[in-house]
């Protein structure tokens, strides 16, 4: 009829979206593949067909150069997804639009940072070369509620102030802290520590898991709600206490 408006077909709407930010700090490409999939096959689930924001500021500061198309056929391969690039040179943005990856403006697109990608360090003492860590990775702190849909991803501790909502998943190579409540999804020692703790002070959670030993909503007693607790693994078996 004249005067009526079509049926809509699309539209347009405002987005909050969260990608892993995957900052380069080495142009060892061969060093690049090992340690990603080191740290897919710690967290599959995690990392598995995840939208990856590519960070090259770091790497290019030092005035190191990188090839960014075997970078993003490298990601892709691993099945994770490039969705835009960011402390690019021109001819590495050139690079990136060819392989449908569009120039990020610098603006924050997540909470997480990848770890830095290093060429392993060696002490020689006499004849005998061992492998020296020289620095510790800080605690990764959160002050802000982590919202359903954001992930954390921690290489050390992860200590949050502010509540995990249902839907959110937080994990960290080493203990975590939830000084509120916690709900969503937690997982420490994702790398197999089996000495990693989780506590929090209200567990509401849909899964917690130590070191890939895990239950789920299912398994935790509603008489955790609103006390203190921490989770650890006994003889493989994961238990949760009240702290007193």
């Amino acid at each position: 009829m004249v005067g009526m408006n079509p049926p809509s077909v699309l539209d347009f709407r405002s987005s909050t979206s969260f990608a892993l930010a995957l900052v380069i700090y080495s142009d060892d490409m061969e060093a690049i593949s090992h340690r990603l999939q080191e740290k897919i096959a710690s967290a599959p689930g995690f990392f598995n067909g995840s939208p990856i924001q590519l960070d090259l500021s770091e790497l290019n500061a030092k005035g190191e150069a990188i090839d960014v198309v075997a970078l993003i056929a490298l990601l892709r391969g691993l099945n994770l997804f490039p969705i835009g690039i960011r402390g690019a040179d021109a001819a590495q943005e050139k690079h990136a639009l060819e392989l449908a990856v569009p120039i990020d403006s610098g603006s924050s697109h997540g909470d997480i940072v990848f770890p830095k990608v290093e060429t392993e360090k060696k002490v020689i003492t006499g004849t005998q070369a061992i492998a020296s860590e020289t620095n510790h990775t800080p605690a990764m702190m959160i002050t802000q509620p982590v919202r359903s849909g954001q992930r954390i991803y921690a290489t050390s501790d992860l200590v949050i102030l502010a509540q995990v909502s249902a839907g959110a998943e937080i994990m960290a190579e080493g203990n975590i802290h939830v000084y509120n409540t916690l709900r969503g999804r937690a997982l420490a020692g994702v790398q197999g520590n089996t000495e990693a703790r989780l506590f929090c002070l209200d567990l509401q959670a849909e899964l917690v898991s130590v070191a890939g030993i895990y239950k789920t909503s299912e398994d935790l007693k509603e008489t955790f709600s609103k006390k203190p607790i921490q989770v650890y693994l006994q003889e493989q078996a994961l238990i949760i206490e009240e702290l007193s």
